[in-house]
């Protein structure tokens, strides 16, 4: 039987509350499984508390983290990125903040799934 963890959309209204929930949902209360999109990528390819072989995770009540994830959060963490990023990279992170602020663009919750298709093809299910 394939393990499925399972992810409270209710309780992500941000990003940081994202990394707490799929950390305890996978590794318990506590557990990690990334604090940033590298780091989140890396576990989802393996040896992080999933089964090297197969899993599932259900994101359920998807549609009210895709709302609190959208474009002001989006803003929010790239003001934080733009705050800490190499100064080269400054060009790129403000149009990408400008972009949000005018509510276009990719949001958090689009990269979060971008990276799950990406690192771990068909272990998302958004419910």
């Amino acid at each position: 039987m394939t393990p499925t963890y399972v992810l409270d959309g209710t309780q992500i209204r941000t990003l940081e509350d994202f990394w707490r929930v799929i950390g305890e949902a996978i590794n318990g209360p506590g557990g990690y499984f990334g604090r940033n999109l590298d780091a989140f990528s890396d576990c989802l390819s393996g040896g992080f508390g999933t089964p090297d072989d197969a899993y599932a995770v259900e994101w359920r009540d998807h549609q009210v983290s895709r709302e609190h994830l959208g474009h002001p959060e989006t803003a929010r963490q790239l003001e934080i990125r733009l705050s800490r990023c190499h100064p080269t990279n400054r060009p790129s992170v403000s149009a990408d903040l400008a972009a949000a602020r005018e509510g276009r663009g990719p949001t958090v919750f689009d990269w979060l799934v971008e990276i799950f298709d990406d690192r771990a093809p068909g272990v998302l299910r958004l419910l």
